[in-house]
């Protein structure tokens, strides 16, 4: 049987009721993305992702690799490869749905980055518009330059962003701290009140919050000239099933 079409902003919501995690526990279940590359490559993705998590254009330093014939729910990693699993950033969204916090996924796009500081969004997918996530959309037509942030402050990567009701600031900037004090990093900015952040428009009375995509390390590694598949918010596992980055 087919599975129906299902726009992002609902995979979002659904995931959002299915989540456990706590940072202060930092435990419970966790969204994830699964990236597939050839094994023959792995030494060069663990070093660019090393490279993308100190440069900041990786939210968490946890990470999972497969071995090939691992199952992911419905999918078996092939001979010959290797799954990256990392922590996805829409899990602020699922943390934020599942306090009650009032929030709009707006979409995911290009950001234009100088000198380390993001300057604004050049293009953009809005999630109730599409069943694909946008930033592997970006990812596969190869526009980013996130090898050049990484070496030179200046390019393009991949980011998010949401908006939340402007009451709702103090219990939003609460669970960044949370997130933060659980090495989960990369929120860019926080706009303010009925002010576009980083050239996207908000609702009246709400403020914008920009992510960075959790799979930017992969955009660096294709400009690598490496193969590599993305599959956006895959689904979820235990945080603990993740190892720590500095551990490879």
């Amino acid at each position: 049987m087919q599975k129906p079409l299902k726009f992002v902003n609902h995979k979002i919501e659904e995931n959002a009721l299915k989540l456990t995690y706590d940072p202060l526990e930092n435990s419970g279940n966790i969204i994830y993305n699964l990236s597939l590359i050839k094994s023959k490559d792995i030494e060069v993705a663990i070093k660019i992702l090393k490279e993308a998590y100190s440069t900041g254009l990786c939210i968490s330093d946890r990470v999972l690799f497969a071995e090939e014939k691992t199952k992911f729910g419905d999918y078996i990693v092939p001979r010959g490869y290797t799954g990256i699993c990392t922590m996805c950033s829409l899990i602020f969204d699922s943390i934020l749905y599942r306090k009650g916090i009032p929030i709009n996924p707006i979409g995911g796009g290009l950001l234009e980055v100088e000198k380390l500081a993001p300057r604004r969004f050049t293009a953009i997918i809005e999630y109730e518009y599409t069943t694909i996530d946008p930033i592997t959309v970006m990812i596969s037509q190869r526009n980013t330059s996130v090898m050049d942030v990484i070496k030179k402050g200046n390019g393009t990567i991949t980011a998010n962003i949401r908006e939340c009701h402007m009451e709702t600031e103090s219990a939003v900037l609460e669970v960044i701290d949370d997130l933060s004090s659980a090495g989960f990093n990369g929120v860019l900015d926080v706009g303010a009140p009925n002010s576009p952040l980083l050239g996207v428009p908000v609702t009246p009375n709400y403020q914008g919050i920009a992510m960075i995509g959790g799979t930017n390390y992969i955009a660096a590694f294709k400009e690598n000239g490496k193969w590599a598949e993305v599959q956006s918010m895959k689904g979820l596992m235990d945080i603990s099933a993740l190892d720590y980055l500095g551990n490879y």
